[in-house]
Formats: structure tokens, C-alpha cells, sequence
């Protein structure tokens, strides 16, 4: 499944020799495993590909896992997070119909089918990480099975019969049980229907229409009741010699248990399996990676969009200006107002704000000015003697051009949080978690936050340690009017990294003065 050019090593199995390979070289992928664009991923793929493709699509594919969770997590409803999620899915992991099109769909399929077996290996490990992840590819299931058309749902449905422990029940063995069938699941049905016709504002749906309706075009589904105790419990069914009739608009409710129940049993399979991965040594150290950075992927500006124009104002003056420092997230003003206060910051301070001044476009030379000013302004009595014998190669070191050399990148969320909690004069870290309460507001409020509604709801997240979360509805809540103006659905994405607040928030800016007309004043 990795390796690009094949070759046989001891100890470790072959593909050639495979008994599944050999089974699955008799039927063209395309045709046993890429006929729908939706899957149960029940058959294991089995083909070669590179190590490059192995880390990239299962990145590709942890991001929009990303959105579901923070959609999730920000009490989002299935159809807010579609909104979500759907442009994400064209830009990373795109299933285009078969509608004669010259897109490879199969090349779209293979790559959505190999990313979700690479996360099986992320997320087997623990119960924990088994449970997002169910919960996750369960909500992304359902999202692309609303996106099929009626055509694709039904196919896909029947491509499953055998597998699908479902039974259609005849018209006789309905009108026999008209009565009840209509008492029990008439609500739902008639729920159902409203919520399709939404678009009209003057549908409504009589008792005798709904009758009729259950009669001539709604079919039900015969399955024995353990296997769908959630609707059992909200009383959403008929029950009858231990089996529930379940009417057909609750059949996404069907396939995502079945989803579930099929999915839990392969990632403990997985994690059975994982001991013989110990053997390989290049594919480890990714999963490893992968597992522990679920909620924050590397942020890189260029796959944000990053607008070059948007640095040439970033300067060492430029930064201390509301101009530019409104867009900085919490974490940074943090730093750079208790900098500029005290005219020091400890190591682990001056690491975090100089990589983020970096990531917002600080070149080496504006950031020799920006820290030798501040160190020595003032009454201080560091010298610039002592500032370029105690602290200018470190900064230097930061861009790469002391020591080993290595190009540094900005600390994402992930990184923050790991390090050391700040002690008596430090700065350093992650402000929703190392802010007391009272601090915590006062800085919410400066930030134009006021809503006592809304200052529970980031205090809440808080006390759940859900840290990215906060700061996410504080990005949405200071940015309010002008994501309800943006036509970028991206401008939902879940914030997990400093350089992404910043470079959003300038975005945002940027797109309103664009429609006004006009440019930001210095």
C-alpha cells in the first residue's frame, strides 16, 4: 500500500504473495470498489502508493475531520456543518458524479478510500481517539450522502443488500398495519416533509394528505429492534414481535448506525493489527505525528491564501500600531503589550512572539529593530552592547540564519499548549488557559466582547480545555459583520494556529475595504 518501486525485505510481508491481493487483482478496482461515491469502507485497499500521497491525503483529509469536530463542538446542526464542510470537501477530497465528465473520479475515490484506512491507523490507538473518530467519519457520511441525488442514494442502497440487515415490508403487510404505523411514525414523517418543503413558506401538510402520503409513497423498513435502540428510545418507530417498521426518511438514520456498528469493529480489528506496523520505520513515525496532532495541523500561509500585499506594511513600527496589532489573536497581544510594559520578555516568551512576528511577515532586519528598541527604550539600562551579545543570535537563530540553520515555523496551538505554563513573569502560552477569570474578561471585554451570553459561552469552552474552541467564537464574535457579509465559506474554518487568526482577520479587512472602495488608515 506505501511503496512506490516494490521490493522484498525479510520479515516483512509481500504483496505479490497475498492471498487478498490476489482476490482483489480478479476485479477491477474501479469497478468493485469506485462505483458509488459513497462507502462503507468495508474492503481494505490493497494497491501501492508513495509515501508522499500516504502523508498528504490523510492530511488532506484530517483537516475537514478538523471543521466537523469544531462544528460539533460549537453546537452546529447537521445542515450547518454541510455548509461548512462542503467546500472543503471540493477543495481536499472531491467525489465527482459520473456524469461523462473527463475528471478521473476513480483517481477522487481512491484517494478518499486510502485516506480513511491511513486514519484508521491514526485513531484505532485508543478509546478516546476511536470515539471522534467514529463520531466524525459518521457526520462526514451523512454530509455526502445528502449530497448524492435520489438516483446515487438508491443505487448505493442496493449495492448493500446483502450486507444490510433490512427488509422491506410488502403494500399488503402495510395496509395491515396502517393504523399503527400512522400513530407511531406519522410525527416524523410529517417533521420530514417539512423541513424538504421549507423553501415554501405556505406548505403544510393535513392529516388526511400525510395518510395518504404514508399509503401510496412512503415504504417501511422491518429490522429487529436492538438494532436501532436510538429511534426506539425517542419513540420514532412501530414495534411489533421484536422487530421495528421504520419508514424510509429515517434511512440515513439506518445506514449511519450501520456505519458506526461496521466502522467500531474494524478499528479494534485495526488496533490488533498495529504491532506489525513496529516493523516498519518509515510509516510509524507519520501515524505517530497524525494521532497527536488531531485538532491542529500544521499551519502553512500558502494553503491559506496568504496575499503578498498584505505584508509590504509589516514593519518593526507598523506591528505596535492598531493598524495591525487589532488582528492579532489573544496570545499575541498578550505578549507584545506586557513586552512593550516591561521592556523584556523571558526566552520562552520572545520564542513564541518572535516566531509569530515572523509568520505575520517580519523580515530579520525589522525584527533586529523591533526587539533592540524595546530592550533598551525607556529607563531601561540594557545597553545595545548587551542586547547584541545576550539576545540578537537568538532572535537570528529564529530565521534560520545561526546555528543549524533550520526555518523555524510560527508555534501552532498544539505547540503552545505543550509548553511550560507560565510562572511569575512570564507571558508566554495560551491566555484561555493561563488567564484567571477575571483577567480573561477583562481582556474579552477589550476586545469589544460584552454579551455576558457570549462571555459564559467562551468561559464554558475553557472549562472544557477546549482552548482552540474559544478562540475560534472569539474570532467569530469580533469579526461578526464582516463574516456575514464575506462569500467565503473558508471564513468558517476552526482556528488553530495564531498566523491563522491574524492572516484571516487581515483577510476579512482586506475584502471589506475592497467592496467599499477605500484603504486602511496608519
Amino acid at each position: 500500500m506505501f511503496r512506490q518501486a516494490k521490493r522484498r525485505t525479510a520479515g516483512r510481508r509481500n504483496f505479490e504473495t497475498s492471498k487478498a491481493a490476489s482476490i482483489y487483482q480478479s476485479t477491477p478496482a474501479s469497478t468493485k470498489l469506485y462505483s458509488s461515491r459513497l462507502s462503507f469502507y468495508d474492503l481494505p485497499p490493497l494497491e501501492e502508493i508513495t509515501l508522499e500521497q500516504f502523508e498528504t491525503w490523510a492530511i488532506d483529509r484530517l483537516k475537514i475531520l478538523i471543521e466537523i469536530e469544531s462544528c460539533v463542538a460549537r453546537g452546529k446542526s447537521l445542515k450547518d456543518t454541510e455548509v461548512v464542510v462542503k467546500p472543503l470537501l471540493l477543495k481536499y477530497l472531491p467525489l465527482t458524479a459520473n456524469n461523462g465528465s473527463n475528471v478521473d473520479t476513480s483517481l477522487e475515490r481512491k484517494k478518499d478510500h486510502y485516506s480513511h484506512y491511513i486514519l484508521r491507523l491514526v485513531f484505532c490507538r485508543t478509546d478516546e481517539l476511536r470515539k471522534k473518530f467514529i463520531k466524525n467519519e459518521t457526520i462526514l457520511f451523512k454530509i455526502r450522502y445528502g449530497l448524492l441525488s435520489p438516483k446515487e442514494q438508491q443505487e448505493f442502497i442496493e449495492s448493500y443488500s446483502d450486507k444490510l440487515p433490512w427488509q422491506y415490508i410488502g403494500n399488503e403487510e402495510k395496509l395491515q398495519l396502517f393504523e399503527q404505523l400512522y400513530t407511531a411514525t406519522g410525527p416524523t414523517i410529517r417533521n420530514t416533509l417539512i423541513v424538504e418543503n421549507s423553501a415554501d413558506p405556505n406548505f403544510s401538510i393535513s392529516n388526511e394528505q400525510l395518510k395518504q402520503h404514508i399509503k401510496t409513497r412512503e415504504n417501511f423498513i422491518k429490522l429487529p429492534f436492538e438494532k436501532v435502540p436510538s429511534l426506539v428510545s425517542q419513540r420514532q418507530v412501530y414495534l411489533k414481535a421484536g422487530f421495528a417498521y421504520i419508514p424510509s426518511t429515517l434511512q440515513l438514520s439506518l445506514l449511519s448506525i450501520e456505519f458506526q456498528d461496521l466502522l467500531s469493529r474494524n478499528l479494534l480489528r485495526t488496533f490488533q493489527t498495529l504491532p506489525r506496523l513496529e516493523e516498519d520505520d518509515r510509516i510509524l513515525p507519520l501515524l505517530t505525528n497524525l494521532s497527536t496532532n488531531f485538532s491542529n495541523i500544521q499551519y502553512d500561509s500558502a494553503s491559506f491564501g496568504t496575499d503578498p500585499s498584505l505584508i509590504s506594511d509589516i514593519n518593526s513600527q507598523s506591528i505596535i500600531t492598531p493598524t495591525i496589532n487589532k488582528h492579532y489573536p489573544l496570545c499575541g497581544s498578550h505578549l507584545q503589550k506586557n513586552l512593550i510594559l516591561n521592556s523584556h520578555l523571558k526566552y520562552q516568551g520572545r520564542q513564541q512572539l518572535g516566531l509569530f512576528l515572523k509568520g505575520i511577515g517580519l523580515n530579520i532586519d525589522e525584527a533586529l529593530k523591533f526587539w533592540s528598541f524595546q530592550f533598551t527604550k525607556g529607563s531601561n539600562t540594557m545597553t545595545m552592547e548587551k542586547f547584541n551579545k545576550e539576545y540578537k543570535y537568538n532572535i537570528r537563530h529564529q530565521y534560520g540564519l545561526e546555528g543549524a540553520r533550520t526555518n523555524y515555523k510560527p508555534w501552532d496551538c498544539a505547540t503552545i499548549l505543550l509548553k511550560p505554563k507560565p510562572s511569575k513573569g512570564e507571558y508566554h502560552g495560551c491566555p484561555y488557559r493561563d488567564l484567571s477569570l477575571d483577567n480573561l474578561v477583562h481582556n474579552l471585554n477589550e476586545m469589544g466582547i460584552n454579551n455576558n451570553q457570549d462571555i459564559n459561552g467562551i468561559i464554558e469552552d475553557v472549562g472544557k480545555n477546549d482552548y482552540t474552541i474559544a478562540c475560534t467564537k472569539v474570532f467569530e464574535l469580533t469579526h461578526k459583520q464582516q463574516l456575514e457579509k464575506s462569500s467565503n465559506q473558508a471564513e468558517n474554518l476552526h482556528i488553530n494556529h495564531p498566523n491563522l487568526y491574524f492572516d484571516r482577520s487581515r483577510q476579512l479587512e482586506k475584502a471589506e475595504l475592497k467592496s467599499k472602495g477605500s484603504q486602511p488608515v496608519n
